[in-house]
């Protein structure tokens, strides 16, 4: 089974998305632009919110384990789109040295405490190249010349999705259900819905459709379109879905609450 990316992995591709987020805003007509991804914002928006997220983590890297969050004072996002470039660009430096200078192992606080991720500068490294990686696209999107994630990053994507965003130890509220994700890559997961919450699991390939476990709904697509779809950017109808869409629809309504 293949393993999750490495650490300087990690570190490479966050680099290299950043820049093609700056690449993409720098292309821009305007910072005014609206980003039809993230209804709310504007170009300027996204670049200020992905930003002062690189800063926040950068100092929950620096500080190791915590019970919370450490106090942050961010400096203002300029509004000129050359100096804005460069305060994202030093945000970015600062997660990364933040990361290299933390390694891989070690403790730090994270909103993911009961998901399946654990609580190390890695999954945050992991999550936080998700979250350049999908806001690239969006700012793609904007200057009208979107590009599907790179497949280590869509792949990487999909797992981290399920086992930091969906697992968790919160009741799922409705009936038992079992959800199947299939990349057209040749990469499978299973998502286990309980009383005792949702877990989920890397599946080998081929995936048996016969035996006692068999899932009440499936999604197949490419590993990219599966992590638009995790995260709202596309529809389900973009996807192959076999069974009973409706558990789909409660997984996405679904809010739980620790």
């Amino acid at each position: 089974m293949e393993k999750t990316l490495e650490f300087a992995d990690l570190l490479r591709l966050m680099d290299e998305r950043s820049t093609a987020f700056r690449a993409a805003v720098a292309a821009a007509p305007s910072l005014d632009v609206r980003v039809p991804t993230c209804p709310e914002w504007t170009l300027f928006d996204l670049v200020q919110h992905l930003g002062d997220g690189r800063r926040k983590w950068a100092a929950i890297v620096a500080a190791g384990p915590a019970d919370a969050p450490p106090a942050l004072s961010a400096p203002v996002a300029p509004r000129e789109r050359e100096a804005l470039l460069a305060w994202f660009a030093a945000s970015t430096g600062e997660l990364l040295d933040a990361l290299r200078e933390a390694g891989p192992d070690r403790g730090c606080w994270t909103w993911w405490g009961s998901s399946q991720s654990p609580q190390t500068t890695g999954a945050v490294a992991r999550h936080q190249l998700q979250q350049v990686a999908v806001h690239t696209y969006d700012a793609q999107v904007a200057v009208g010349a979107p590009q599907p994630l790179p497949d280590d990053v869509a792949l990487d994507g999909v797992d981290d999705f399920l086992t930091t965003c969906v697992a968790t130890t919160a009741a799922w509220p409705h009936q038992p259900a079992i959800i199947d994700y299939h990349a057209t890559e040749g990469r499978s997961w299973r998502l286990w819905f309980s009383a005792d919450g949702a877990r989920t699991a890397r599946l080998s390939t081929p995936v048996a459709v016969e035996g006692p476990e068999v899932a009440y709904v499936s999604a197949r697509g490419t590993a990219n379109e599966l992590v638009m779809f995790c995260y709202g950017r596309i529809l389900m109808d973009s996807l192959q879905v076999d069974g009973d869409r409706r558990v789909f629809d409660q997984l996405i309504a679904w809010e739980p609450e620790e």
